[in-house]
């Protein structure tokens, strides 16, 4: 890598808007770090970075669901290699009833959407304190903004994701170190299939973004600092109308974005 280059490590980097995010990165003069468990699509992308954009990527495969992950993560990188820019993109959900859900597959869950972001923050933070700049970037979602019936532990992740970031965003003000939350709503990825809701009314609808979309939104925002990026106007308005509505009512509804069959 590049003594001259900022680098920055995109988990999640194998597809989706961890991947659009690594091409706007290394097209912004980045070296990468890129994360993913699938190494062979790590690998061509990093070839796809290079011929494009002329930048080094280290391929870093790695399971963030496996305890210490994180930490084995950084130490492999080792204590010359200072990130500049943490884009925090690993994460899954599941559908389903809570009760009847595979235990392992939800443990596996929380494991990378918030232990796995919460100890990679940990590690990399005090780094870019030390230095007096740097730029984390959390991918939430609107699941965030309210509970999520028949998704409920993907959505409480998220809901994790948005409180953490925003209360690091404030602890971290005056240091020269930013942390940006993104929340998007359906979003064109993998993500769909891997949480079984290819055909629940919630991704059905037209309105779903392409992740490149999703992706220069979420940079033009953590390059600004933004506490909060929620791509697309659709997405801005629900977001904000979970505010106004009786709790109630807003579960039912959620409940009927994503039902089980019986």
């Amino acid at each position: 890598m590049a003594a001259t280059r900022p680098v920055a490590l995109v988990t999640g980097a194998s597809a989706g808007i961890g991947r659009e995010l690594a091409h706007i990165l290394a097209r912004e003069g980045h070296d990468l770090v890129l994360v993913a468990r699938r190494e062979a699509e790590l690998t061509e992308l990093a070839r796809e970075l290079k011929e494009k954009h002329g930048v080094d990527s280290r391929v870093a495969p790695a399971d963030l669901a496996q305890p210490g992950a994180a930490q084995d993560l950084v130490e492999a990188l080792g204590s010359p290699t200072p990130i500049d820019v943490l884009v925090n993109n690993a994460g899954f959900g599941g559908h389903g009833a809570f009760a009847e859900r595979d235990r392992d597959a939800d443990l596996r869950m929380i494991a990378v959407n918030v232990t796995a972001l919460t100890d990679l923050s940990k590690l990399v933070l005090p780094g870019m304190v030390a230095r007096g700049r740097g730029r984390i970037l959390n991918v939430a979602s609107t699941a965030a903004f309210q509970p999520g019936p028949f998704m409920a532990v993907y959505y409480a992740t998220k809901a994790y994701v948005l409180s953490l970031s925003q209360a690091l965003a404030e602890e971290l003000s005056g240091t020269g170190v930013t942390v940006t939350c993104l929340c998007p709503g359906v979003t064109e990825t993998e993500f769909q299939k891997v949480a079984g809701v290819e055909d629940v009314p919630l991704t059905k609808g037209p309105l779903a973004m392409t992740a490149s979309a999703v992706a220069e939104a979420a940079y033009k925002g953590m390059q600004r600092g933004a506490l909060l990026v929620i791509p697309g106007l659709h997405n801005k308005i629900g977001a904000q109308s979970v505010r106004l509505a009786p709790r109630k009512v807003i579960l039912k509804v959620v409940r009927r974005l994503h039902p089980v069959e019986k």
